[in-house]
């Protein structure tokens, strides 16, 4: 049985990250955890982990982290403690994407992180940020300037995010707020090219793009609009990035936007995270509605892995069905959060439309 295991762990190292690789995984998983092979179970889904959270899978990392979380407190002598910690950070920055993971869950995690640190002599950095991150996926950004006023006190340590991936949440606290001059400032070091890491300045880029239209910077943002596209377009995981390209599209050029609609659409449907297709449908309802109020009557592609779309359907019939799923969900992470920053998010972009 171990042979098995480590073929298809073989098999999946050579394929490139997606459902398929994560099937190859899951059923590595199934094995070992049927032949009581504690050890290829904990290392099979730390490679789960890894590829769910990357290729927008956050619920299969989600569970496979936890599993992994349990089997550690059994015996943490076994395993390496530096390694899951990091991993934990990842799972922090996904957990608010599910409206029925309740509120007090989410703290329940980020205490149990900060503790863990604190046993293994990191400091707080990691902690602060991430409440932080937290407070602005709930849409809690008052709670979140003042971690953000925290975080940036605490000396790094080898748990810190990089300072790229810093720059970029702080860059994202700024576009929330709509503080556009400050977002801008902010983003001068990514946009230069001085920080740079694996996502940045890949989801930085969509966030600068209608601050600087509106900051009368319309080139510039068309530039950053191509550039940026262009590094998220094929990933999965940027799902939400996408989304602000298109909420920026439906003000600066609504038909380009519709290329990339039809692109991305059959990745939502089917997203595992609610958070992130919530983004996508507010943003392209709102695009659809820039094109059916200037009396645009042309067709949509819809994906074939639609039943719905297999049918013909004008703008008004597509934002007639998108629409409400936005809404619904918007209010069930509002209803989660304890505010109606979601639900009042919406209602700009549908306005404004």
């Amino acid at each position: 049985m171990e042979d098995t295991i480590y073929d298809l762990m073989e098999q999946a190292q050579d394929l490139p990250g997606g459902a398929a690789k994560l099937a190859i995984l899951e059923e590595a998983a199934r094995l070992a955890d049927a032949s009581g092979l504690k050890e290829f179970a904990y290392e099979v889904r730390g490679e789960i982990v890894d590829c769910a959270i990357f290729n927008g899978y956050p619920l299969k990392a989600l569970i496979a982290f936890s599993w992994q979380l349990g089997q550690f407190d059994q015996t943490p002598d076994e395993y390496d403690e530096q390694e899951l910690l990091w991993t934990y950070k990842w799972i922090l920055g996904k957990v608010c994407s599910f409206p029925n993971i309740p509120k007090t869950q989410v703290e329940d995690l980020v205490e149990d992180m900060r503790k863990r640190y604190a046993e293994y002599g990191y400091n707080e950095r990691p902690y602060q940020y991430y409440k932080f991150r937290i407070a602005m996926d709930m849409g809690r950004l008052d709670e979140a300037r003042q971690y953000l006023d925290t975080f940036r006190t605490i000396e790094r340590d080898s748990m810190s995010d990089c300072e790229a991936c810093e720059q970029s949440q702080i860059v994202r606290f700024y576009y929330l707020t709509g503080e556009d001059e400050q977002a801008l400032s902010v983003a001068k070091p990514i946009l230069s090219g001085r920080m740079t890491c694996a996502e940045v300045p890949h989801v930085t880029l969509s966030q600068v793009l209608l601050p600087l239209y509106r900051q009368g910077e319309a080139d510039k943002a068309k530039d950053h609009h191509r550039n940026g596209y262009r590094l998220v377009r094929d990933d999965r995981d940027f799902l939400k990035t996408i989304a602000e390209h298109i909420e920026y599209l439906a003000v600066a050029d609504p038909v380009k936007g519709i290329e990339v609609v039809e692109r991305h659409l059959h990745m939502a449907l089917d997203y595992e995270s609610g958070l992130e297709q919530m983004y996508f449908y507010a943003a392209m309802v709102g695009l659809l509605q820039k094109l059916d109020a200037s009396g645009d009557s042309r067709l949509i592609r819809l994906p074939a892995s639609l039943e719905w779309g297999k049918e013909e359907r004008t703008l008004t019939e597509i934002i007639a069905y998108f629409r409400p799923l936005a809404e619904s969900a918007a209010a069930a992470f509002d209803r989660r959060n304890g505010n109606t920053f979601y639900t009042d998010w919406i209602g700009k972009i549908v306005q404004t439309a």
